[in-house]
């Protein structure tokens, strides 16, 4: 007797369907499971088994083969748990269960409890989006998996509780679709406010025009001026994430395994922190089974990379391919996978080995061949990428003293959004969400420059040898400081101040 249960499983972000075939035939106590399972699947031989039997059930005495279907794709992971134990019993017990439109994924316990897994959220947007009806998860996965309307989240305890509610006899209430109900205050609270950083105003500046235009950002000054702290606050200035970020950023989350049970919805804007030990797996992502790195963890948010010059030159040449493409292909033996990967990079450097080159008070103790080899350690096309160039000085007694307050987050976020607004607006039609992913089509469209502005740009050009790219971003980059002024055109002193946002070694 030939048992079908279907479940799912991730490769990537991606999710295929699974036929849990399940055959009890005469011969030999045995347990087998094909289809390309790993250990983690292997062993579920032994959960499954002592699931059944503390659950109350009876456990085959025969051979019992489990095939995982299709046998060409690598299965991972505890989720067959549950579709293979739940076969097990309907074959054993002469069961006759309606699983057509159902579909099932769950860690056991030994005592049967089911146990929260990864991935719950790509399986369920593909199980709705190919018509199936139900979906059986544990308790712990269950909100998660309410983030997907159109199919009913049937939140499990355990095997006894799964086998009741088949039967008819203790039926399972779904899960109600309400997570998204909800959306972040605009008016929220962040570790670090704007109105509390003293001075620094160009970087503000920056700041503001780097969230409006999810442009990336590179700050250098000496230890102490507040890098760290204006990176933090961008954070709060970021317009709130909609409905279809959301899913995007928790579905990754959800893959990587990073989603908390106690927070299974990404609200917030990714604020990812890598140490400069970082290797380019952590980075990029990847391993024996591909994972998503901190560049697909920070999707739609930023990265921020500190003592920028500190990271291994190889680690950083990888972040070149995603802040173009705005993905990143890993590639490895069993196959290729692709993770988005949208983020704003905001990086931060001291000027020197010492940190201390040109500044106001303390005399550098670098020779010039140190602060060269210093600043070689971050490759010219890696700079080229890097749309916002600003020094962040030291914050003079006067200033870090005083009392008056500068502008708050929330007020800078206003402006913020309503260039956002601008750009969702122009990009209605694309798959564009922000200026600085524009393409050369879009840059042609809608970043046209009049007569004068393209003097300035000839002149800068030619006296800056600015390559093709530099001279895309500036465009683009004008196109955003248009946008917080509201003009509808790029003008001259537009263009005049992205172009002083460019490295200072270039102009």
């Amino acid at each position: 007797m030939i048992i079908k249960v279907y479940s799912g499983t991730v490769l990537g972000l991606d999710t295929t369907q699974v036929e849990v075939e399940i055959d009890v035939s005469q011969g030999l106590s045995s347990f087998i499971i094909v289809g390309l399972p790993d250990k983690a699947v292997d062993e579920a031989k032994e959960r499954v088994r002592s699931a059944i039997k503390n659950s109350g059930f009876n456990f085959p005495r025969h051979k019992l083969t489990v095939n995982l279907a299709p046998a060409d794709i690598k299965k991972e992971g505890p989720a067959f748990d549950l579709p293979i134990a739940l076969g097990i019993i309907e074959a054993e017990n002469n069961f006759n269960f309606n699983l057509k439109d159902c579909l099932f994924i769950g860690e056991l316990s030994l005592d049967g409890t089911l146990r929260p897994i990864q991935g719950v959220l790509p399986i369920t947007i593909f199980a709705q989006e190919h018509g199936v009806k139900y979906i059986f998860v544990p308790v712990a996965n269950a909100q998660e998996a309410s983030l997907v309307e159109g199919i009913k989240i049937i939140p499990v305890n355990n095997l006894i509780e799964l086998i009741l509610h088949l039967k008819g006899d203790k039926v399972i209430l779904p899960q109600p679709h309400e997570l998204f109900i909800e959306l972040p205050s605009k008016d929220r609270n962040f570790e670090v406010d704007l109105a509390f950083i003293k001075g620094q105003e160009q970087a503000k500046r920056a700041l503001e025009i780097a969230a409006a235009g999810a442009h990336n950002l590179l700050m250098f000054g000496p230890p102490g001026s507040g890098k760290t702290l204006l990176a933090k606050a961008l954070v709060g200035i970021l317009p709130t994430m909609t409905k279809s970020e959301i899913l995007e950023v928790t579905k990754i989350y959800s893959v990587a395994g990073s989603l908390p049970v106690s927070q299974p919805i990404i609200r917030d804007r990714p604020f990812r922190q890598p140490h400069h030990t970082s290797s380019g797996v952590a980075l990029v992502g990847g391993g024996t089974y591909p994972k998503p790195g901190e560049i697909s963890l920070a999707h739609r948010g930023i990265l921020f990379l500190d003592e920028f010059p500190e990271f291994s030159r190889s680690v950083l040449e990888n972040l070149r391919q995603p802040l173009e493409d705005g993905q990143v292909t890993v590639s490895r033996a069993q196959g290729s996978v692709t993770f988005p990967s949208r983020f704003t990079l905001v990086a931060a450097q001291n000027p020197c080995p010492c940190g201390y080159y040109n500044d106001s008070v303390k005399h550098c103790m670098c020779t010039p061949t140190q602060i060269l080899k210093y600043h070689k350690r971050i490759s010219g096309p890696l700079l080229d990428r890097i749309d916002l160039h600003i020094e962040v000085p030291r914050v003079d007694f006067d200033k870090l003293t005083s009392i008056e307050s500068s502008e708050s987050s929330n007020h800078v976020r206003l402006r913020v959004e309503q260039a956002r607004n601008i750009q969702a607006k122009r990009f209605e039609t694309l798959k564009i969400k922000a200026n600085s992913e524009m393409g050369i089509n879009e840059i042609k469209t809608y970043c046209q420059i009049d007569f004068a502005s393209q003097e300035l740009m000839r002149s800068a050009v030619s006296q800056f040898r600015l390559s093709a790219r530099s001279y895309y971003r500036i465009l683009k980059l004008s196109r955003t400081i248009a946008d917080l002024a509201d003009s509808e055109k790029i003008e001259t002193i537009h263009v005049a101040e992205a172009l002083q946002y460019r490295p200072k070694e270039v102009i």
